[in-house]
């Protein structure tokens, strides 16, 4: 930064905001960082007592901070078009999802960036959905200029890979086994069928196979294997899934699939969901337990936009859901939003 007279700042570009106070009318910026000082804007400047003002001299070495936001929008999103983006302004630019799907977050990479010092990159819960248009991070430079060798250095921190990337939605094909002798025997109305579907409905998905099964192993097996037959792209079993002696849910999937993820997850409601995988095509069975039905946010929302995007899962993966695995069954549930599952 240098300081000049006022005067002499024609051409120059302002280091800081400067401030109008009109008393009872007005208090707010006459000039942004970053402005270049007009013949016009000399009078402006001097009404405001500012005789003498900092500007910034030009330096090789060094980038505005507008221009090195324009490099952090780069690490951010490889420039992908899965992404929209605001002008830069004041070191920062916005950026949002271009389409409807799942946002996948390189954790490693966003800390090796906010570690550097003067830039951060702030972003909403990784593996969530997110629609077009949704705002999924914002990127700063702190001071006004930065030095170009910092900026190298982010870049090389995360050489390969963008940061951000949003993985589509696929319209899948739902095979849905309804199980528990109550429903099957017609003992009680069905109301976990309904709850699947709709919930569904949101990603495009469609049940194109659904049985309601007995408690009985050997049949819901068979209505599993049936399911995988008709090519379907992700088996749904609900209920079962309990310790109970009549609950078999688990085992008819263990003896359908060809790799178990897990039965159990640290999240509370849905603790007793199981998840494996069939065939080559690594198709999804999921042992939905009776929670599901009824709460208004599971584990199965977690798992489901992932699913649905074929964004694979590991184990490691659902045991770090502990912290943040507690549902308070807000009121109003801003999900994706909130902590839940985070």
């Amino acid at each position: 930064m240098k300081l000049i007279r006022t005067e002499d700042a024609v051409g120059q570009m302002l280091c800081h905001d400067m401030t109008q106070i009109i008393p009872g009318e007005f208090k707010g910026p006459l000039f942004r960082k970053g402005h270049i000082v007009t013949e016009e804007d000399i009078p402006l400047l001097l009404s405001i007592g500012k005789d003498h003002i900092y500007i910034w001299e030009v330096n090789e070495s060094m980038l505005h901070e507008d221009d090195a936001a324009e490099v952090l929008y780069e690490i951010c999103t490889g420039k992908s078009d899965s992404f929209e983006r605001s002008e830069a302004k004041e070191g920062k630019i916005e950026i949002s999802a271009a389409f409807d799907g799942l946002l996948k977050i390189d954790r490693e990479r966003l800390y090796a960036i906010n570690s550097i010092g003067e830039m951060m990159i702030a972003s909403r819960h990784g593996d969530t959905p997110v629609k077009a248009k949704d705002k999924v991070a914002g990127t700063r430079v702190i001071p006004l200029i930065i030095e170009k060798e910092k900026m190298e250095k982010a870049r090389q921190a995360v050489e390969g890979a963008p940061i951000f990337t949003i993985k589509p939605f696929v319209k899948k094909r739902i095979g849905l086994i309804t199980t528990g002798n109550e429903v099957y025997h017609g003992r009680i109305e069905d109301k976990f069928t309904p709850v699947i579907k709709a919930k569904l409905r949101e990603f495009g998905a469609e049940v194109v196979f659904h049985r309601l099964s007995s408690d009985d192993v050997d049949m819901e097996t068979s209505f599993i294997k049936e399911a995988l037959a008709e090519n379907v792209d992700m088996v749904i079993c609900t209920g079962g899934m309990s310790v109970d002696p009549d609950d078999r849910t688990p085992l008819a999937i263990r003896t359908a699939a060809d790799e178990v993820i897990t039965y159990g997850a640290p999240v509370l409601p849905g603790a007793m969901f199981m998840l494996a995988y069939y065939g080559e095509k690594r198709i999804p069975i999921c042992g939905l337990p009776g929670c599901v039905m009824y709460a208004k946010r599971t584990i199965f929302d977690l798992m489901l936009p992932r699913l649905l995007a074929d964004d694979p899962i590991t184990k490691e993966e659902i045991d770090r859901l502990g912290e943040g695995g507690l549902c308070l069954n807000c009121n109003i549930c801003t999900y994706p939003n909130c902590g839940f599952g985070k």
